[in-house]
């Protein structure tokens, strides 16, 4: 095949090609029980010379809770980085105010200088009622100070 027949049998399948229909993409349909996850958190707390809150998840009837943890503000400018591993103890507990307990989870981490999440529980809530979830954080020379959050759990 010479080189003008072969730019011609190119051109006619570049042709061929762009005049074929192409499917069109669906959106999948949502599902009706489908429910949106709404996410909120606590006020921020200082706990082991840290910034500690509690957040919350919920979808439906569904609640995941977590901690999180972060420095408290920039470091000093004479602060070495990234900063000396830092191991934590950690608390974290939920209940339905007025009823049951959902959970209470302790554990360890290290805390590196980066935000540091904290899982632990996840359970259902009757809807209508309020969760309360409280974070502890304590070092080895600091106390906790919770930090606590209440969720309402609308269905």
């Amino acid at each position: 095949m010479n080189r003008i027949t072969r730019i011609a049998v190119g051109a006619a399948g570049a042709v061929a090609l762009l005049g074929a229909p192409v499917p069109a993409l669906a959106a999948p349909a949502a599902a009706a029980t489908d429910t949106a996850t709404v996410t909120t958190c606590g006020y921020s707390g200082l706990q082991a010379g840290l910034s500690t809150k509690v957040c919350a998840d919920v979808t439906g009837d569904g609640v995941v809770i977590y901690g999180k943890i972060g420095l408290a503000g920039p470091p000093t400018p004479d602060t070495p980085w990234p900063p000396k591993p830092q191991e934590l103890l950690t608390t974290l507990s939920a209940e339905v105010v007025g009823g049951a307990q959902l959970g209470s989870v302790h554990g360890r981490a290290v805390f590196t200088g980066g935000a540091l999440r904290v899982d632990g529980i996840a359970a259902t809530a009757p809807c209508g009622s309020t969760v309360h979830a409280t974070f502890g954080v304590e070092a080895i020379w600091r106390g906790p100070a919770p930090v606590a959050v209440d969720v309402p759990v609308v269905c």
